[in-house]
């Protein structure tokens, strides 16, 4: 009896700590930012009570919703590029075949390198004079294809996603190389020895022995997705026109930039929802197809 309760004491000792750690740097500023939606403040006067009128002028702003739409973009291209795309390259490097463990290291590089690096290297590479899609396409004789990849309206959103999608290939490539070796090597081998194809033995086995995994890599990427910020901040700003604009560029934005803390907080509100129930229903979603 006595064990137990030391137990019981030593476990809540040694979470505590992190316990409090969370609540005041994770959920208390969530519930802050509850708290703020609801006021009329830029920072340094006294707050006002405004009600519903931050959710109501954010719901008519055309800019919000065109935000949103970038965000849901963002989203798509990085669940249905940057999962499939790892998936693809762990089943590729899980062969026993020697020189491939360089590639693992390649591939997590770009996850490691610092936001602000990829950002400035994608607008070197993108830049419209002298920029590394521009030369190869002048040298092949295709100057015609030549683009203001950043600077136009057109193309802005499509390179700015192929180098979120690049970014973070290598996150998830780690995640389900990880879970393809936990794999029992008997079970492929019976497949193997049934007749199965390679082809038939990933598809019915190897896929659905990791589904756990490749639903928490598509949770992780979508909540990922919708805090999209620094890499298009450095970028491009939302520009041009607004074409790149994510919501939590947006509420970064109304918040510092217009000193509307009460509606970014809004903002901030609406994300968080958001996240929720995309998250919730794609989870759904997966777990029953695995079903």
């Amino acid at each position: 009896m006595h064990a137990a309760r030391n137990r019981t004491i030593a476990i809540t000792v040694g979470i505590l700590p992190a316990l409090i750690i969370y609540l005041i740097f994770a959920i208390l500023p969530i519930l802050q930012s509850f708290y703020y939606s609801f006021m009329e403040w830029d920072g340094f006067s006294d707050m006002r009570y405004v009600g519903l009128a931050n959710f109501i002028e954010l719901f008519q702003d055309p800019l919000f919703w065109n935000s949103m739409k970038n965000n849901i973009y963002v989203v798509l291209a990085s669940v249905l590029g940057q999962v499939p795309i790892a998936l693809f390259i762990a089943l590729l490097l899980n062969r026993k075949i020697k020189g491939l463990k360089i590639f693992r290291t390649i591939g997590f590089l770009p996850v490691v390198l610092s936001t602000v690096v990829i950002s400035i290297t994608w607008s070197l590479i993108y830049n419209s004079e002298n920029g590394l899609i521009n030369e190869l396409l002048r040298t092949a004789g295709l100057d015609f294809l030549a683009q203001n990849w950043l600077g136009d309206s057109n193309w802005s959103m499509i390179a700015v996603l192929v180098t979120v999608i690049w970014q973070f290939v290598g996150l998830y490539l780690i995640i389900f190389l990880a879970a393809l070796q936990n794999v029992p090597e008997e079970v492929l081998e019976a497949a193997k020895m049934d007749g199965a194809s390679e082809w038939k033995t990933t598809w019915s086995i190897t896929i659905p022995m990791i589904w756990d995994t490749i639903i928490v890599a598509v949770i992780l990427c979508i909540s990922g997705s919708l805090k999209t910020f620094d890499l298009i901040y450095v970028m491009t700003n939302g520009g041009p026109a607004h074409s790149t604009d994510v919501m939590a560029l947006y509420m970064f934005n109304e918040t510092f930039s217009k000193l509307q803390y009460g509606y970014g907080s809004a903002v901030s509100v609406i994300i968080f929802f958001f996240s929720l129930i995309l998250i919730y229903t794609v989870t759904k979603l997966l777990g029953r197809k695995m079903l």
